[in-house]
């Protein structure tokens, strides 16, 4: 469905340095740098997948979005996506695709948000009954209905974002593009916005690519990790798989009926310990966390058991260390 060969583009920045003197220098002799965003990026996506694109800041994440949903124009490399190529089949290309940059905004900030939808159904020239069917659908999931006549201008952020993605979802696009759509949300709006996701991947089989910097969304929506860092893929594929590779200790939390003395065992250090309470870093290298809890099991009366593993931001920086990115 999404295939992405050797893409490069470079900007060029100006450089100068502060006061007026370099002020002026620099208007009549300007100096420039150049920024590698893309480095021979190359990956492909499958319909119906759900794809985190990470990467530290400048990366090269939101060049690789707009060249793929047709906004730039890369120098070199090749993009095919169900078929065109983005930014020489536009028009007919972004019929098939939703975007949501979370920075940005595609609703009229000063008319009711029902009058944006359907100014953008008049654009995708979505037939009637397919609009009304997909605004039915989208105000009931994403709770619209008590604020589908308000202004754009008066809504709250985690409203706004709601709007937004209904309004990228109204012409039933095949693919969405989602970059940092839960920024600066509170939990409730991001709970919400990342049910609304799994809901049409899984009702619609619509394909998402997300970038974002809160690794929670990506840990709850998908199964695939794309990584770029300095324009290059450092890294492709399963999110369990990238846990095994670093995750090398887990803690397990037992609760129990009271015991007065620790109980040391091998493979695990006690982190901490009280009359009705233990906690154990058990090295998984050594052996089996469920060896562990059968361990303890056999000499204590345990009423609860908790397993934690290593949080999903700590694995992703030390995949960044890795690459030194």
């Amino acid at each position: 469905m999404i295939k992405i060969e050797g893409l490069s583009k470079t900007f060029k920045v100006a450089r100068r340095s502060s006061g007026l003197g370099e002020a002026v220098r620099s208007f009549f002799s300007p100096k420039y740098s150049e920024v590698n965003a893309l480095r021979d990026v190359s990956f492909s996506i499958d319909e119906g997948e759900i794809v985190g694109y990470i990467g530290p800041n400048g990366a090269g994440k939101s060049t690789t979005i707009k060249v793929m949903s047709g906004i730039l124009v890369p120098d070199s490399g090749d993009c095919n996506i169900m078929g065109y190529v983005p930014w020489r089949d536009r028009v007919q290309y972004v019929k098939n695709i939703g975007v949501v940059f979370g920075q940005r905004s595609q609703l009229w900030w000063d008319v009711p948000i029902v009058d944006s939808f359907e100014l953008l159904r008049d654009i995708y020239r979505v037939p009637e009954d397919n609009y009304r069917k997909n605004l039915n659908m989208l105000t009931e999931t994403l709770n619209l209905s008590e604020i589908i006549n308000t202004p754009a201008r008066q809504l709250s952020l985690g409203q706004r974002m709601r709007c937004e993605l209904a309004a990228s979802l109204i012409h039933d696009p095949k693919i969405l593009f989602l970059d940092e759509p839960t920024i600066g949300l509170d939990a409730i709006s991001k709970i919400a916005v990342r049910n609304f996701i799994k809901t049409i991947n899984k009702e619609n089989n619509v394909t998402v690519i997300l970038t974002t910097h809160d690794m929670n969304d990506i840990e709850t929506l998908a199964n695939r990790i794309i990584m770029i860092g300095k324009g290059q893929i450092l890294y492709d594929g399963n999110l369990n798989k990238l846990r095994d590779k670093f995750v090398t200790h887990k803690t397990v939390t037992i609760d129990y009926n009271e015991n007065a003395s620790p109980i040391e065992l091998n493979g695990a250090a006690l982190l901490s310990w009280s009359k009705d309470r233990a906690t154990y870093a058990v090295d998984i290298k050594q052996r089996g966390v469920s060896d562990v809890i059968s361990e303890l099991s056999a000499k204590l009366e345990i009423i609860d058991v908790a397993v934690d593993s290593e949080p999903i931001e700590e694995i992703i920086i030390k995949l960044y260390k890795e690459h030194q990115v």
